[in-house]
């Protein structure tokens, strides 16, 4: 069961500003990734359903934050249908973020009152999504259905609507500063966030250090 409300996630997007998207099958690697994100001031955190027995880590690696991360919020992505939606509500995800627009999972979401961001990439599917339930829609492909300048175009007929893009961000100042002024409320980023050279050294003070550097870089074009 989920422990944060949608709304306390929604609120923890929207002060952190970007939500890390992250799979290792090691969930001794998926902990030190985690807890370098949070000693960098992030507070949440999206593991991606991705290989056999992804539920599995997620599972454990909840039960991690919730006894070692105090205020980490841990959610559940790529899912794409209702099943495994429910599998990782079960194991106590917070949200849920899918790369497509389902109606279903929707439903499964809102019975619990568990968040849910679907990936939209026309303001259509944006408006479903919202009249669906959704406080946060995902943008995904980001750079591939128009950029910053989507989101723009969006916000213009749509200003209440919250938006989080995935893929084509990166963690450069220039880059989070076209996003956050087009009206994102927040970004998700991949591996632009874990550089392979850090990983395979599993350098995690470096990790850590350069989230301190996105945040700084968030909070400095959000003014």
């Amino acid at each position: 069961m989920a422990k944060y409300s949608r709304l306390e996630v929604f609120q923890a997007m929207k002060e952190t500003g970007v939500v890390p998207v992250f799979f290792h099958e090691d969930l001794e690697i998926c902990k030190a990734v985690l807890k370098s994100c949070y000693d960098g001031g992030i507070r949440v955190f999206e593991f991606v359903n991705r290989g056999d027995f992804a539920h599995e880590v997620f599972g454990e690696l909840n039960k991690y934050a919730l006894a070692n991360l105090p205020g980490m919020i841990l959610g559940a992505g790529s899912l794409v249908e209702e099943a495994t939606t429910a599998l990782y509500m079960q194991l106590g995800a917070n949200f849920i973020v899918s790369p497509l627009l389902n109606e279903n999972m929707a439903k499964i979401c809102n019975r619990r009152k568990v968040m849910w961001s679907p990936g939209c990439g026309t303001i259509s599917e944006i408006n479903k999504a919202q009249e669906l339930g959704s406080e946060v829609v995902k943008v995904f492909p980001a750079s591939e259905v128009g950029g910053p300048s989507f989101v723009k175009a969006v916000k213009a007929p749509m200003p209440w609507t919250d938006i989080m893009p995935t893929g084509g961000v990166d963690t450069s100042k220039e880059n989070l500063q076209k996003w956050f002024d087009a009206g994102v409320t927040c970004v998700g980023m991949g591996s632009k966030l874990f550089p392979k050279e850090i990983m395979a050294a599993k350098n995690w003070d470096a990790l850590t250090q350069m989230v301190k550097e996105l945040m700084a870089n968030i909070e400095a074009v959000r003014k």
